[in-house]
């Protein structure tokens, strides 16, 4: 038969002695001399008011404030422009567009200064300067198996 609580009794010992003895875990909810329970500014913060002091004290506005513009495209954009052109990136302040077509693309490039607008009016702390418009993907035949080495099609000509 085994030791009957033999084994967590000397980690539980180990554990005070390395923490501190028995009351290093009420020291901090100990009240300081003076203060009594329901003194102003003993109240519990709420949770959206000790997120915001986490997210201030990190430095995490600008990146939160990104991800905002990525999930509420549509809303800063339109629903329309959102179906074709979708964000990508932000870097160094310029904002990169993926559409899906030239003609999407030059839309964009002629509502430039409406969309950064619209989008520096709703997401100040993203810090969105300029839009950088990208079109499709389209093949290219400079690498890969169908490349050849030289000039390609335009030396049959001339």
């Amino acid at each position: 038969m085994t030791d009957r609580g033999g084994e967590h009794r000397r980690v539980f010992a180990r554990l005070q002695q390395r923490l501190g003895g028995r009351r290093s875990a009420r020291t901090s909810l100990d009240t300081s001399p003076g203060q009594q329970p329901f003194d102003p500014g003993r109240d519990p913060n709420s949770v959206a008011s000790a997120l915001a002091g986490l997210v201030r004290d990190r430095g995490w506005e600008h990146d939160l404030s990104k991800s905002e513009l990525f999930v509420a495209w549509a809303e800063a954009v339109g629903p329309a422009v959102a179906d074709h052109a979708q964000p990508i990136e932000i870097v160094d302040g310029v904002l990169v567009v993926k559409c899906d077509s030239t003609a999407w693309a030059t839309q964009l490039g002629l509502m430039r200064s409406h969309v950064v607008t619209s989008i520096v009016n709703r997401f100040p702390d993203a810090g969105v300067e300029s839009l950088r418009l990208l079109g499709p993907d389209v093949p290219t035949y400079k690498r890969g198996p169908k490349s050849v080495p030289g000039r390609g099609p335009r030396d049959t000509y001339g």
